[in-house]
């Protein structure tokens, strides 16, 4: 007898096959159980019939209890009553690990509660889920990276300085000096760009920003790719050809999810047409304005209505160039017509969803860049292995920052970027 996954079982039709699962939920109709099964891949149900099993192996069936880690064996069946299309006839069960008092009932549960017992809401079908659609992100992002003539490059995460000068930074000791977690990579894949041309990262960042949107976390990744001999507008075709590459790759690959979450393929359909939608920062906030935003300014950056207005406006990704050069990092290209704006670009999703993608071209010339750190009150020597970037064969490159969790709250359609994370770390919360 063969062990499979659930998800395999459309390969198994008419066979009998042995099944490592939970039981997320059970049912019992007189002389028929129902289990919900799960075993990590996917969800089917059992049906264990009374009169096929026996009294033995019936009765064990109905007092199974949420969340027993089971062994059942039976034949595969094709159930066109369910989404996943199959279900497995069960004729034994074997209790493996047994499950008393589960905490998280079949019932509404409060957010703080859930919270508390994340290691065990990631067993429910819709944070399972969300998770796969996750896994088919990073996947999807090596595939597209490596496709395309990238080298990943792993930036480190203790660093001695801040990448955007701010001063939400995790400080920690570094044996004699202080040390920070990482909010960023890009510096040092500037550095590997000069060495490789095209790289890109991909791992932990962190920010000790005092916020609780829906739209923030603590931890959280990044996917920073950096792009030697290019200017802004071919990063921008790399952006949107790798953020439509992401959302075809849910589509083809994540049927099964995406039904569970209730996500209408037709709407994301729409996100994988290319060219995305561009607008420059003065037209945002021209159109702000008219639009009833009398509280934005030139020179405003934009907060969350703006953007879900902005993106709304276009029902598509859409671009915002050219921000004013006082509301960003100091590493940013000067406009070469203009000097209160850089060249730069957010990426903004539909839906509401907010920035996903921020980017721009980076500054080359040496004394310009030495400037700007001296203006931003950045101790120039912490930053001298930067500039030698400039020193040494600067060439124009430009460079971007996905934000992981953020994609996948907006392709999952859900609401909050903590369930995008395995094990969120919040404001007030580091548990579990």
């Amino acid at each position: 007898m063969e062990s499979i996954q659930i998800l395999d079982a459309k390969k198994h039709v008419g066979e009998t096959v042995q099944i490592g699962a939970w039981v997320a939920n059970k049912r019992s109709s007189g002389k028929i159980a129902f289990l919900q099964l799960r075993d990590g891949t996917a969800y089917f149900q059992g049906i264990v019939v009374k009169t096929e099993v026996g009294e033995e192996v019936f009765q064990l069936a109905k007092n199974l209890n949420q969340e027993t880690a089971v062994l059942v064996t039976g034949e595969i069946r094709e159930d066109s009553r369910s989404k996943f299309g199959y279900e497995i006839g069960i004729s034994g069960i074997e209790v493996v690990g047994e499950s008393h008092e589960y905490p998280i009932t079949p019932k509404e549960h409060g957010t703080d509660f859930l919270m508390d017992h994340r290691h065990l809401w990631l067993r429910s079908s819709k944070q399972h889920a969300i998770m796969q659609i996750r896994n088919e992100v990073i996947r999807a992002t090596y595939e597209f990276f490596n496709n395309n003539g990238f080298i990943k490059i792993d930036p480190p995460i203790l660093t001695g300085s801040a990448p955007e000068g701010t001063t939400d930074l995790f400080e920690t000791n570094y044996f004699d000096q202080k040390a920070y977690l990482s909010q960023s990579g890009q510096l040092y894949m500037e550095a590997a760009a000069m060495a490789f041309g095209k790289v890109f990262s991909f791992g932990p960042t962190f920010r000790a920003e005092k916020s609780k949107t829906r739209r923030h976390l603590i931890e959280f990744w990044m996917i920073e790719p950096e792009m030697a001999f290019m200017h802004q507008e071919e990063s921008l075709e790399v952006q949107e050809q790798y953020v439509a590459f992401l959302v075809q790759s849910v589509l083809d690959n994540c049927d099964y999810a995406l039904d569970v979450l209730g996500r209408d393929r037709a709407i994301l359909e729409k996100y994988t047409k290319l060219p995305f939608p561009r607008i420059s920062y003065d037209d945002a906030v021209e159109l702000l304005q008219k639009n009833g935003f009398e509280d934005i300014q030139w020179g405003d950056d934009f907060g969350s209505p703006h953007e879900t207005f902005i993106a709304n406006s276009f029902d598509q990704p859409v671009f915002i160039l050219n921000y004013p050069k006082a509301i960003k990092p100091f590493y940013m290209k000067p406009h070469p017509t203009r000097d209160d704006v850089v060249i730069c670009a957010d990426m903004i999703a539909p839906e509401g969803y907010g920035e996903i993608i921020g980017g721009s071209e980076r500054a080359t010339d040496y004394e310009f860049l030495l400037e700007q750190i001296r203006n931003h009150g950045l101790d120039e020597n912490e930053y001298s292995w930067y500039l030698d970037l400039r020193k040494y064969g600067s060439v124009p490159h430009t460079g971007f920052g996905l934000g992981l969790e953020r994609t996948v709250t907006w392709l999952s359609g859900i609401e909050h970027v903590r369930e995008a994370i395995p094990f969120p770390r919040l404001l007030n919360r580091i548990y579990p």
